[in-house]
């Protein structure tokens, strides 16, 4: 296993080098870089900003060459930066690239986890319902919600819920946000808990509704196969109850799978949920990353997708691993 370890670290490294180089040429090559997008208002405000300063700025974030060398010559750079842990700091926040990372994921880690053991609770029973019950009314009715929830756009839904829960029902606050704006200066305790709490009711739900379809069709077909295995059609032989075949022998053994699947899911609690932060306002990294993205600020950009890149290797790395842990059957190969 070590050895099989040891090949998939170094292959990734390869497929890190080839994502790191893509991301920074797409970036430079957007129309506006980051001293454009700031200045463009000092100068239609009547600022005396000229070109000549323009361009000096531009050459001292390195934003100055454009071209094809010009843009190779600046990953390059920041490449050898990255490779001595200098993630860069981000034009927009002036903050350590790492620093703007780690202080705003816990909200973001926070909202995707409680997401995702809230689908898994109703993904995992739904999915075995359905199953058992192939074809049933429950089957058909469970199946054309997930799907239809799914094929909706996060942005969509979420400001649908904002429509309907904050605007309309006035539930929620409608500025959105972390914290109501009515709540005082200062404010702290279980009153800015409970408050910040409601405030992400809504991102949440979304979060469920959108991503709940997936496991419950994963669920559904790895149960379906698990029932038409012999051992299973055994099991009901020799006269066990179905409620002990279903939740003994079948809920175990559709667990394998589905612990690969989690095991992946490393990068989603992590990196935030770009768009529906930005939906509700909630200054998690992915919101962050967003209105950076925005501001062409590169260091913050490479940085934010270089993180994500690195926790999605390693999550695939962890669920092969997994698989081979849960299941004695699979051997990782030499």
């Amino acid at each position: 296993m070590v050895k099989y370890i040891v090949k998939r670290l170094l292959l990734s490294i390869f497929i890190l080098l080839g994502v790191s180089m893509i991301i920074y040429f797409i970036i430079r090559l957007m129309p506006m870089d980051y001293i454009d997008q700031t200045l463009g208002g000092l100068m239609s405000g009547g600022s005396a900003m000229n070109q000549e300063k323009i361009d000096a700025i531009k050459a001292l974030y390195g934003l100055d060459d454009n071209s094809f060398g010009g843009i190779l010559k600046g990953y390059f750079g920041w490449l050898g930066r990255f490779l001595k842990g200098d993630m860069g700091t981000s034009y927009m926040y002036n903050e350590k690239v790492e620093d703007v990372i780690i202080d705003n994921m816990g909200i973001s880690f926070g909202i995707s986890f409680v997401s995702l053991i809230f689908e898994l609770i109703i993904a995992i029973p739904l999915g075995i319902k359905c199953a058992v019950n192939q074809y049933g009314k429950l089957d058909y009715t469970a199946t054309v919600v997930c799907m239809t929830l799914m094929a909706f756009p996060t942005f969509f839904l979420g400001n649908l819920f904002i429509m309907l829960f904050a605007d309309k029902l006035q539930w929620f606050d409608p500025s959105l946000g972390l914290v109501s704006t009515s709540l005082p200066v200062g404010t702290s305790g279980w009153v800015r808990f409970w408050d910040m709490m409601w405030h992400l009711v809504l991102p949440m739900v979304v979060l469920v509704l959108l991503n709940v379809g997936s496991y419950m069709r994963y669920q559904r077909t790895n149960t379906l196969e698990v029932l038409n295995a012999d051992y299973i059609r055994t099991a009901r032989a020799k006269g066990l109850s179905e409620n002990k075949v279903i939740y003994k022998h079948v809920f175990r053994n559709t667990m394998i799978p589905l612990v690969t699947v989690l095991a992946s899911a490393l990068p989603m609690l992590f990196g935030g949920a770009m768009i529906t932060e930005t939906v509700f306002n909630i200054p998690g990294i992915g919101k962050k990353t967003y209105d950076a993205l925005m501001k062409g600020d590169i260091p913050l950009a490479m940085g934010y997708n270089m993180f994500i890149a690195i926790l999605t290797v390693l999550g695939i790395l962890l669920s092969d691993i997994m698989y081979a842990v849960v299941d004695p059957r699979v051997k990782l190969g030499k």
